[in-house]
């Protein structure tokens, strides 16, 4: 997908339909309304970031081989493309994911900070899995994770996550965790097998987690199934604000009462739960946060962000060395079509930087880089060179 073109698109068709309202009689009103078209008044210039790389965290098997994870984690997280597919090659889990499933390991309630596309629900279901194949010589049958998200299509794209790995390459005997969803789209009869044989890991959403606690048959059933329950996770915590906020934190300490587990691990994800200051102040803050909603103390050191790394290889600040490339690119000569000549050339460099990473002001550690406009940066690249 070209996002440029696909904007111009966009942009072209908003502005037909907002031209065609009215045509004015008035000619200065006229020149005046087509002049506000022409500058662009009602659709500023896009704000770009580029998502970064993240350090990797290990396979699988070398975090079972570590004591981090059961074997039988390896075959169920591998890269799957169809349902017989048992996968031949292992996903590599990026270093704040590895973070996730150490403290996961302990005990402790934490919460992931990590941007869009960083693969957070890993972070819970990983660990889930883990515990749950640790104890399936001695666990009982029933609910050991509850996953709440704000939204049903959320919920509804991590059934198919979970299909991947938990079913694809696996026959029907042998899949080794069950999961369901139940968010009031599923039909009566679903609900009604749902309700006699609960799964390991139940996907809903919040305002139907409240009603399973309020209707006497779905309360027998799965909070029953759910007693002694491991994980309740929450995903998208920014979303749980003010009111609603209130009405989460007191569901989750329903759940807890419910289920008789005073102490469920209580895990939180979210890509904008505290903006500012360093890295060490924005820990506290989440940290104070979930800690309040999840009525479980949750500390700075468990509240885990990236861990960024470069794409490329070259010095974008050697400015001689920056305008010469451009020059080259401006003469005619192609753009690389290799990784490593990209990864090497020193505009895609200067990209990087500029649309992707920044610094944290305390530790000097890559940070996601603030978004800026493509107007700016190329005034502040031909200012350089």
């Amino acid at each position: 997908m070209d996002v440029f073109s696909l904007r111009e698109a966009l942009v072209e068709d908003y502005k037909l339909f907002t031209s065609s309202f009215v045509q004015p009689r008035d000619e200065r009103i006229g020149r005046f309304l087509d002049e506000r078209l022409e500058n662009a008044d009602q659709w500023p210039e896009p704000w770009l970031s580029l998502n970064p790389s993240f350090a990797t965290g290990g396979t699988p098997r070398e975090l079972a081989a570590a004591g981090l994870l059961d074997p039988g984690c390896e075959r169920v997280f591998r890269v799957k493309d169809h349902p017989e597919d048992a996968g031949r090659d292992p996903i590599v889990f990026h270093r704040h994911q590895r973070d996730a499933i150490e403290v996961a390991r302990t005990g402790a309630s934490y919460v992931l900070t990590t941007g869009t596309g960083s693969g957070k629900s890993l972070a819970y279901i990983v660990p889930i899995v883990d515990r749950i194949l640790r104890e399936r010589a001695t666990a009982r049958p029933g609910v050991k994770a509850i996953v709440v998200y704000p939204a049903n299509a959320l919920a509804n794209s991590q059934v198919e996550e979970l299909r991947k790995f938990l079913h694809h390459g696996f026959s029907p005997s042998e899949r080794p965790v069950t999961f369901s969803r139940y968010t009031g789209q599923e039909k009566p009869d679903e609900r009604r097998q749902i309700l006699a044989d609960p799964p390991d890991i139940l996907l809903t959403n919040y305002v139907m987690l409240d009603l399973v606690l309020t209707r006497p048959d779905e309360r027998s059933h799965l909070m029953s199934a759910a007693r002694g329950l491991h994980f309740l996770v929450l995903d998208e915590l920014h979303t749980y604000r003010g009111r609603q906020g209130a009405d989460v934190a007191m569901l989750v300490r329903r759940v807890r009462d419910a289920c008789e587990s005073p102490g469920v691990q209580v895990v939180g994800t979210s890509a904008t739960m505290a903006s500012g200051g360093t890295s060490t102040d924005r820990r506290r803050v989440v940290a104070d946060v979930a800690t309040r909603l999840f009525g479980t103390p949750v500390e700075p050191e468990h509240v885990i962000g990236e861990t960024l790394v470069r794409a490329t290889t070259a010095d974008a600040s050697n400015t001689e060395v920056l305008a010469e490339r451009i020059q080259s690119i401006v003469g005619g000569q192609p753009l690389a079509d290799r990784y490593d000549d990209l990864a090497a050339d020193p505009l895609a460099a200067w990209v990087e930087e500029t649309f992707g990473l920044g610094r944290d002001p305390e530790s000097g550690e890559l940070i996601r880089g603030d978004p800026t406009r493509v107007a700016d940066a190329a005034e502040r690249l031909s200012e350089m060179t």
